[in-house]
């Protein structure tokens, strides 16, 4: 234990090494094609072991190498197949959004917790997580600890059901139709959505993909009427403009046969662009997040969290 105390002290304060340590976990995720989960993982470790040398330039990074990730996927779709799942989950994505907002509301209350905080909290599990909290922030005019603690909560529970999803998955003996779309319906982020689903099988990738990116469009109706329940007139909207790159990307693969040539290897770059992104979320998220988040909030996620993961299950395996 001391021994490990004396490490854990080294790799803190000294700054090369830290660096060094961090490039050396980002070149395993890299070039030993890790899956999603241990990637995460790895970025756990550093996060609580070290410490993440380059922690401001974190979020960026991620926002944009997630959607290189999810446009690169396109690649290796096909339009038609996503007509038809984009079909086949329409109504359940409607009842699923409207009933986990309207329950996180009522969670909130009952748990007195801050009224923007939970309506955070609420969004972020509807629809996608992390980039929903970025877009109804502003419109709520949250503050940065209540943005904070939203985003922490989603990114705690994002992290468990990478590997938690896969397990009940094979566990129950769901299809990957069926493991796809609950999936994209019960884990928050599109980050983990897509480990989770990538881990499971590719037709489940391929539905928890198309089906989680037509959820996040709902970010545009959900911030309305955000915007008419706290009475704000001056924010702005952030639509989810990579959505519409990744629909190019799939119609360029179903429709241009020469795309053909080269999918495979955007597909494969995607794929390693999403594990690098899990793990810097992983390398974000130390024991100080968690302190921080608070008992409430996290017990507010925990709650809708399980209520949106059942009700998706039960109504997958019985009525879809």
């Amino acid at each position: 234990m001391k021994k490990i105390t004396i490490i854990f002290s080294f790799l803190e304060s000294n700054k090369t090494v830290q660096k060094i340590f961090f490039v050396l976990l980002l070149l395993i995720c890299i070039f030993a094609r890790v899956s999603p989960p241990i990637a995460l993982l790895l970025g756990l470790v550093v996060a609580n072991l070290s410490g993440h040398p380059f922690l401001p330039f974190n979020h960026i990074a991620i926002r944009y190498l997630l959607q290189f990730s999810v446009v690169g996927l396109g690649f290796g779709m096909n339009v038609m197949n996503a007509l038809a799942i984009g079909s086949t989950s329409f109504l359940f994505t409607i009842v699923s959004i409207v009933s986990t907002i309207v329950f996180g509301y009522l969670i909130g209350k009952w748990l007195t917790i801050e009224k923007k905080t939970a309506h955070l909290i609420s969004c972020g599990t509807a629809i996608c997580g992390g980039s929903a909290i970025a877009a109804i922030a502003p419109i709520v005019k949250s503050d940065e600890k209540q943005t904070s603690v939203a985003l922490g909560v989603i990114f705690i529970l994002n992290s468990f059901a990478l590997f938690l999803f896969p397990a009940v998955g094979h566990w129950l003996s769901l299809s990957q139709q069926e493991f796809g779309l609950w999936c994209a319906i019960a884990i928050h982020d599109t980050s983990s959505v897509v480990g989770a689903a990538n881990k499971y099988g590719h037709e489940a990738l391929e539905i928890a993909t198309t089906v989680k990116l037509a959820r996040a469009l709902w970010i545009i109706p959900v911030a309305l009427f955000t915007t008419v329940l706290f009475k704000s007139k001056s924010s702005k909207i952030k639509i989810p403009y990579f959505i519409g790159f990744f629909i190019i990307a799939m119609l360029l693969n179903t429709y241009v046969d020469s795309i053909a040539l080269f999918a495979p290897k955007v597909v494969l770059m995607a794929k390693i662009g999403l594990t690098v992104t899990l793990f810097l979320i992983g390398s974000g998220l130390n024991f100080n997040v968690l302190r921080a988040v608070g008992l409430k909030p996290l017990l507010q996620g925990v709650v809708l969290w399980f209520f949106i993961a059942a009700l998706a299950l039960v109504s997958i395996v019985y009525f879809i």
